[in-house]
């Protein structure tokens, strides 16, 4: 039960977590054992737990190589810290989480037929979005960081990794809502002829014209959630975060994440862009999303004026005077110096984040609710 306290304590705190005392590794040895747990539950129940569009696109036997890699790293770290007497209660239960996956049959679980037209949460975007985003982004933020105190697990990153499962955990539902508001709303809109004309044009000229039609989409959403008191109430969440990382662009509420998708990818159902196309978009918009929050010293030159940066969205998540309702396009920046919304400020960087007032509450569960009970 103490071990259950313990545990409890660490994933309801909200300070930082620095390295020295085993802290840090023993963490990563637990989840990464969670994630061992889940991937094993996967290979049992691949008909609930994956999704069906990432399924046609790895390799099974990578993912057993991946999964035992994982075992081994966490089952390292987690002995290291009990062979030297450090946070023993959090790498034990590091080490308990290796051997249930063991138990259960680790790599080893054999993947046969199954349907692929069931319910279904993505448990294996969830691991692997989570394990690809980890690596490479937390190594580039050491690499250029912009605040270079800031640890890994900062405060509040258990809020925003709260906000990341359950966003992760849901994908299948998001998806089957938007589509069904997508076809409900704009199935009429749709012309043969117009999809007939964008599916022939060339890849990067479509992939181009995609991209800057979902973000005038997604500036003039984004400037709504500022400018009407009703849909700031759920884009506050967002803007609550007060350390930008790679993780920080996960804090946000449900009911914006339905709208917004709902809205951008309108447009392109009804122009009909290729599977190629859109799939490149997915890709530029899920790196986008992450890179733009982190903590890097990232400015790209003149390129800055074009191209959203870490620099440009950095800006619209500050207190400071200049940037509040600046820089609202996701991609391309010259969207807002075109309609006037482009921060103008002399210092290179923002101060500080968050909401001015600071009155949107931390964790998971006071964010879901914050729009329907603030009285502000």
């Amino acid at each position: 039960m103490e071990t259950f306290d313990k545990l409890n304590r660490l994933s309801e705190s909200h300070g930082e977590i620095r390295a020295g005392r085993g802290l840090t590794t023993g963490v990563i040895a637990l989840m990464l054992a969670v994630l061992c747990f889940l991937g094993v539950l996967a290979f049992h129940f691949p008909q609930y737990l994956t999704t069906p569009e990432l399924r046609k696109s790895y390799d099974v036997e990578w993912m057993r190589r991946l999964l035992m890699a994982a075992m081994v790293i966490a089952g390292g770290l987690a002995t290291v810290n009990i062979v030297f007497g450090r946070v023993r209660w959090l790498s034990a239960s590091a080490l308990a989480l290796i051997m249930l996956t063991l138990l259960l049959g680790g790599h080893r679980v054999p993947v046969g037929d199954f349907p692929d037209h069931t319910p279904y949460i993505g448990l294996d975007w969830f691991i692997l979005d989570l394990l690809g985003s980890s690596l490479i982004f937390i190594g580039i933020e050491k690499l250029f960081a912009l605040r270079k105190d800031q640890p890994v697990f900062r405060a509040e990153w258990q809020t925003d990794f709260t906000h990341f499962i359950v966003n992760h955990m849901i994908v299948g539902f998001v998806l089957l809502a938007t589509n069904l508001m997508v076809h409900r709303l704009f199935g009429w809109a749709v012309t043969d002829g117009v999809q007939g004309w964008i599916r022939h044009l060339p890849f990067w000229p479509a992939l181009f014209l995609i991209v800057l039609v979902a973000d005038l989409v997604q500036y003039w959403t984004h400037r709504a959630y500022h400018e009407v008191p009703a849909l700031w109430r759920l884009h506050a969440v967002h803007h609550s975060v007060k350390s930008m990382d790679w993780i920080a662009g996960s804090r946000q509420h449900f009911g914006e994440l339905l709208i917004t998708r709902t809205l951008v990818l309108a447009p392109i159902y009804v122009l009909g862009f290729s599977k190629e196309v859109i799939d490149a978009y997915i890709v530029i918009v899920g790196f986008q999303a992450v890179f733009n929050h982190a903590n890097v010293d990232v400015r790209l030159g003149p390129l800055r004026y074009l191209i959203v940066t870490p620099n440009f969205h950095h800006w619209h998540h500050s207190q400071d005077d200049e940037a509040i309702d600046r820089n609202y396009a996701a991609h391309f920046a010259f969207l807002d110096h075109l309609f006037g919304t482009a921060v103008q400020a002399e210092r290179t960087w923002p101060k500080q984040y968050g909401v001015v007032g600071d009155y949107v509450p931390n964790g998971f569960w006071h964010q879901l609710k914050f729009p329907f009970v603030w009285k502000g």
